[in-house]
This record gives structure tokens, sequence and C-alpha cells, in this order.
């Protein structure tokens, strides 16, 4: 390129400039439209209490809050986290621990039992998946695709996903065996009859294989522990006890690449494929009862980082109460609980952040009317 002397190289770099921050201007204009038009097309909803959930935690939470005339506001989600409205309990079959059924009932049948419920004392419940919220300012606003609701709390009871592995015959398909033999929760169904008095088999290294093959040791004929590696992760402790009991036989270096059915009925579990990582061998092992424990994933991407969340993704709730680390925003049931994760105690956590709510807003109220 020549250079030419003659030209006013100062002008020219103030005018380019003037054009950059003129169209950076223009641009961030058009975006701001952009996001205006959008929040525009909005239906903008007002209520003291928004509940995001639609597990046991959160509908008695709403039941709670609407029989105290807080007016609540549900989403319930649709297929949030690949799950129905009603939560994790809509993928289970029989439920046989949740007090004031003798005769057990059906996880889909107990959400719709809470829902109506939650609908006759006064919750407006939404079908809608919640896609962000914004705790920053007060009222907090959280957001669908169609809504943004204004609230003066939240609870936060979005629960949390048993991770599942991905082999031939793991799903809820036609060909799979979920909830036919296959599960994540030993504590909610190791004691149904199809594996009583069978061969059961659980998945994982971490203490939580360690005590659901424990407790199922109960029920069971004998438990294979089938591990990837050739040593567990959990606590010396959690070993030691799953060791130390003659029912457990340890399945080393191995996965599971198929289940398949009984050669009595193909309706349910019959076997495994299992595969030595080291050698390639693979190998049948007949059970009628696989469990999933190797971990869950709480539900708490949505909330991009605005609570305080422990290291594996809970939010962290103060010891006793239901409270987050921002006030007036609450958190119940598997999303705050890693430990239990029962219906149950789902529910009680739900009681509690309905109870917390509405003590904060009495207090924010008081404060209130001192300030007028």
């Amino acid at each position: 390129m020549r250079f030419c002397p003659n030209l006013n190289w100062k002008n020219l770099f103030t005018k380019s400039r003037n054009f950059a921050a003129s169209f950076q201007r223009a641009s961030t204009t058009s975006s701001y439209s952009s996001s205006a038009a959008a929040m525009s097309n909005l239906q903008i909803l007002k209520t003291k209490l928004c509940i995001i959930g639609s597990g046991p935690a959160a509908h008695t939470a709403a039941v709670y809050a609407a029989r105290a005339e807080l007016k609540p506001i549900l989403f319930e989600g649709w297929m949030a986290n690949d799950i129905a409205p009603g939560g994790q309990l809509t993928t289970t079959t029989d439920v046989e621990n949740f007090p004031g059924f003798p005769d057990g009932i059906l996880g889909g049948e107990l959400m719709d039992r809470c829902r109506k419920q939650s609908e006759r004392v006064g919750t407006e419940i939404y079908t809608e998946t919640v896609s962000k919220v914004d705790f920053s300012n007060r009222p907090f606003k959280v957001f669908t695709d169609a809504k943004v609701v204004e609230a003066d709390s939240v609870v936060v009871a979005t629960g949390a996903v048993a991770k599942k592995l991905p082999f031939i015959g793991s799903g809820d398909g036609p060909d799979g065996f979920w909830n036919r033999g296959i599960s994540a929760c030993a504590v909610c169904d190791g004691a149904a009859p199809i594996f009583r008095n069978k061969p059961l088999a659980v998945i994982g290294g971490g203490d939580s294989a360690m005590e659901e093959a424990t407790f199922l040791t109960k029920y069971g004929s004998e438990v294979h522990i089938i591990h990837r590696r050739n040593s567990f992760r959990a606590s010396k402790i959690m070993q030691a006890r799953a060791l130390d009991n003659k029912k457990i036989k340890v399945i080393w270096n191995s996965v599971v690449v198929k289940a398949y059915g009984d050669e009595n009925n193909q309706r349910v579990l019959g076997g495994l494929r299992i595969k030595n990582v080291e050698t390639g061998v693979e190998s049948d092992l007949k059970v009628s009862g696989l469990f999933f424990a190797i971990g869950h994933e709480p539900a708490t991407k949505f909330l991009d980082g605005q609570l305080e969340l422990d290291s594996d993704g809970y939010v962290v709730t103060k010891p006793g109460t239901t409270k987050t680390s921002i006030d007036g925003v609450f958190a119940a049931g598997d999303v705050q609980d890693k430990k239990y994760r029962q219906a149950i105690t789902a529910a009680g956590s739900g009681c509690m952040a309905a109870l917390d709510a509405e003590h904060y807003l009495q207090e924010i109220g008081s404060q209130q009317d001192k300030s007028d």
C-alpha cells in the first residue's frame, strides 16, 4: 500500500471512531429494543409467593401457602428435565411408604391427588417450564416462555434427577426394563414383591451404592455390586459394612452392556450382560432387579448461580430452615436434600418452606407499615 502524505489521517481516524461509536450505540439500542419487545409479549402476573416445581415439596408448599391466603402461583413445568409434571414419583409404580395409603398407591396417582388438592385450596397452576429467574431486585422475577411473575417470595422445589446409564434395555420404552426391574431408589422400591428373595444388582462405587446394596440384603437372596474400577470411592466404614455382608458380592472392573427379560416373563428383568473393561470378556448375570446408585443431578441450572450451591449443585439452606442465601427465596425437597430424597421428607420440607415464606412476608409487611 502506498502512503499518501497529503491525506489528513487525524480527521479520518476521528470520523472512523465516531462512526464506530454510533454503530455501537445503534446496536445496543437495537438489542435493547428487541429485548424490550420480547418482554412486552410476556404476560405479567403478580403474587406474594411463586412456587417452582411439581413434586411433593412443591404441592405441600402450595397447600400451606394457599390456606394462609398467600394466593400462590405454581409452575409445574412441561417435561422439565425430561420428567412429566409430578416429578420423579410419576416414573415409579407402587409407592408403599407414603403414610395414609395402607394398600400402597401408584406414584402418578399420588401426584394427581396432590395437584388436585393444591388447586382446590386456591393455587394457580401453570404447566410451563421456568427458564430463568432474577433475584437481584425485589419483587423477584420468574420467567417462562410466555409469562413473567413478579413475586414477593419464591420457593424453589425443582427436585433432583437420578443419574442413569444408557445401555440396551435400561430405558422405559417397550424394550426397556425401567420400572420393570430397573430402579434408581432401593429404599423406595427394594421391598417390592418382584425383588423379594431374588438375586439383585447395584451399579456404583460410592457411599450410596454401599448403602443401597446393604439395604437390599434385607429382601434379595444376594446382591451384586457392579463397579467399573478395581476399588471403591466410598468411605472406608461404608465399604467395610458392605464387604463384610455375606450376601453381597462384588464384580470389579465391569460395566453393564445390556439388560434382558426373564425367560418366563419377558416383561420383567431377567438378567444382565456384563463386560469386563480390562479383558473385554462378556458374561451373563441372572438378576431380577438392578438399581442405579451413581448419584443425582439437582435441577438448579436455571438459577444461573444466583443462589449459593454446594459442590454437587444442591441449593444450600440454613440449618433447620428452608432459607437460602437470598432473603425471601426458599428451597424445599430434593433440590436441597442429597441425603434422604424421600417423598415424605420432601413434603415435610415443602411445609417448612411455606411457613418460612409466610413469616418472611409478615416481617417485610411489618417493616413497610412502620416506614409508612
